[in-house]
């Protein structure tokens, strides 16, 4: 197999995993993880992101914590898209039905939804998060950095056969892990990864999402 091939399947087999079980991942493991992620391109190699990993113990407390904490209104550091419009609205429209297809929520069913998206904040029972920020200074270009990471974790893990979860959501209560592990003002949280072993027998976890065409996303120049 040549190394498009290997970096195609790694992929392909990389998904968002709402499920795990209980086994944690052992810590040698997750920094080789990070390892491979830090070698990904940045803005003069400024690799901003730095990122705070739970070990089970404390995965299982930050829940209960963010669970009590939960009233609180969103503030995350960095705004939240104003709408998704257009081809974006249909995409994300999509995979929220397939998710609700696939654990039994009827459409109409707003408590069942509910449920569904509070999963967020229980981590879908992964055994460890990690914790993404950046320097405030920074600005876009930092968070697009760390964006890297993102992807290059993902990716890590999943050709060391561990799932996760990238989790916007989790930055709507910055304040609350800004908090807890006293992050400092000058940096702003990006999101969490949610990881560990994927329960493939959950419905969460048996359908995959559909990718645009190439012909969909590039305009040739001649």
């Amino acid at each position: 197999m040549n190394e498009f091939d290997a970096l195609n399947r790694i992929m392909e087999r990389r998904y968002s995993c709402r499920r795990f079980r209980p086994d944690p991942v052992p810590r040698a493991e997750i920094e080789a993880v990070v390892r491979t992620a830090q070698k990904v391109p940045s803005w003069c190699n400024s690799q901003p992101w730095q990122v705070i990993i739970t070990d089970a113990r404390e995965t299982d407390r930050l829940r209960d914590a963010l669970q009590a904490a939960m009233d609180r209104p969103a503030a995350p550091d960095i705004a939240f898209p104003v709408a998704y419009e257009g081809v974006y609205k249909d995409r994300r429209r999509e995979c929220g039905w397939q998710l609700y297809e696939a654990v039994g929520v009827a459409k109409g069913d707003r408590e069942g939804s509910a449920r569904q998206m509070a999963e967020n904040f229980r981590f879908f029972d992964a055994p460890h998060v990690a914790l993404v920020t950046t320097p405030a200074a920074l600005g876009t270009y930092g968070a697009i950095d760390c964006g890297a990471f993102v992807t290059a974790f993902t990716l890590a893990a999943a050709a060391r056969g561990i799932d996760t979860i990238p989790q916007a959501a989790l930055a709507a209560y910055a304040p609350f892990f800004r908090d807890r592990y006293d992050i400092p003002d000058d940096r702003q949280f990006v999101c969490g990864i949610s990881f560990g072993y994927g329960d493939a027998t959950h419905p969460a976890n048996g359908f995959r999402t559909n990718r645009a065409a190439p012909g969909d996303v590039i305009e040739w120049r001649d």
